[in-house]
């Protein structure tokens, strides 16, 4: 990739920051594993002990002169906490953003590193997300504002009414920090079989999910004992149901909580890529990078349900912050769930099954009781 045209996406600079020893290497103390936007000065940030565990750049701190050293191969670059002064091989340069540390925590400028070490990468914006070329293929770093902060609690739910249009619609809102270290993701299938069903409750509970939300679509009106779903399901990195050449969109998910909403067309190529971790197809995409985008019969609907009617819904979002936002709304078209997701603060989103299927589970307790026995689930984890 070309490396000035790739920048030009809104990544005027970047800096890496982690954990460092006084006179050495970084430590393996956990360090922030996203990355930082500026948007006032168009300026982007993201840890450096990216540039040493993911990259495999050799990275030098001394602390008596808030001094970086990044080496990979015969480029070597400094950097100094601060100072607009920096050196490639010797050659002095001067910086458009200085490194600086906060809580613990080093950073400096990638632009300038980008350049030194040839260094490839792209934005991604559905998922708002870096995308570096490393040496085994891809690697993704999330980027969010500067302005963001953890969320103590990572898991927050709330009633809230939100006017789209001439009407207002009372929704159930789960939103999830994505960034938190305790957070995790996961798909349930019901009695860890493909075709059978169980309460939302038992998934979650089954499981050990803090929180859960109905899956995909299936076959809920047959009298088979076997429910099969409609569209694809990874679970724990392996595609436990196929639907090959399905265009309904498709809600994926890495180990590292980097969430997609990715074409039914793309999925393919997407899971060969190596880090899926879960994925969900239902659809059909309510936005689009921050924009509604509905168009179910693109995606293969013919359902009036989905095409026309009004219905209970359940809907999942990411924001441009990397937060994920579950919602179910007891009434709206499609249409109308889209302008939901929309207010609601979702950069991407998508349907979910909806009608009866509609379900939320909380902490212990349901958000919106589903009216049926479900296939499978969207999990979120609050390890310990």
């Amino acid at each position: 990739m070309n490396r000035g045209k790739a920048l030009k996406l809104g990544l005027s600079s970047m800096l890496l920051g982690s954990m460092l020893m006084a006179g050495g290497a970084y430590t393996a103390e956990a360090a922030p594993s996203y990355g930082y936007m500026d948007l006032k000065e168009s300026r982007t940030y993201v840890p450096i002990r990216y540039l040493s565990e993911q990259l495999k750049y050799k990275v030098h701190w001394d602390a008596g002169q808030s001094s970086i050293l990044v080496t990979q191969g015969n480029t070597k670059v400094e950097l100094t906490v601060g100072s607009k002064k920096a050196k490639i091989n010797d050659k002095p340069y001067t910086l458009d953003a200085v490194p600086f540390s906060k809580g613990g925590v080093t950073y400096v400028p990638i632009r300038f590193v980008a350049d030194a070490m040839n260094l490839a990468l792209k934005w991604d914006a559905n998922s708002s997300t870096l995308v570096f070329q490393g040496e085994k293929g891809p690697l993704q770093l999330p980027v969010v504002s500067t302005a963001r902060q953890i969320a103590a609690n990572p898991i927050s739910s709330k009633s809230r009414t939100i006017k789209t249009g001439k009407r207002s619609y009372s929704i159930n809102l789960v939103e999830v920090d994505l960034l938190h270290p305790k957070i995790s993701l996961g798909v349930g299938v019901a009695n860890q079989r493909v075709g059978s069903v169980a309460s939302l409750k038992a998934m979650a509970e089954q499981n050990g999910a803090a929180a859960a939300m109905n899956g995909t679509f299936f076959n809920a009106y047959t009298d088979s004992d076997v429910k099969v779903p409609y569209g694809y399901i990874v679970q724990n990195g392996k595609i436990a149901y196929k639907s090959p050449g399905d265009k309904r969109s498709i809600l994926v998910f890495t180990k590292q909580n980097h969430v997609e909403v990715i074409d039914g067309k793309d999925f393919q190529e997407r899971f060969d890529a190596g880090d899926v971790e879960g994925a969900l197809q239902a659809g059909p995409r309510l936005v689009r990078d921050g924009k509604v985008a509905v168009d179910p019969v693109t995606e293969g609907f013919k359902d009036p349900k989905i095409l026309s009617n009004g219905g209970a819904r359940s809907a999942v979002g990411i924001t441009k912050d990397q937060k994920l936002i579950l919602v179910t709304v007891p009434s709206a078209t499609i249409p109308e769930l889209a302008h939901i997701m929309k207010q609601a603060g979702a950069y991407q989103a998508m349907n979910l099954d909806g009608g009866a299927s509609s379900g939320l589970y909380v902490k212990g307790k349901y958000v919106t009781t589903p009216g049926r026995s479900l296939s499978n689930s969207f999990l979120i984890f609050q390890n310990k």
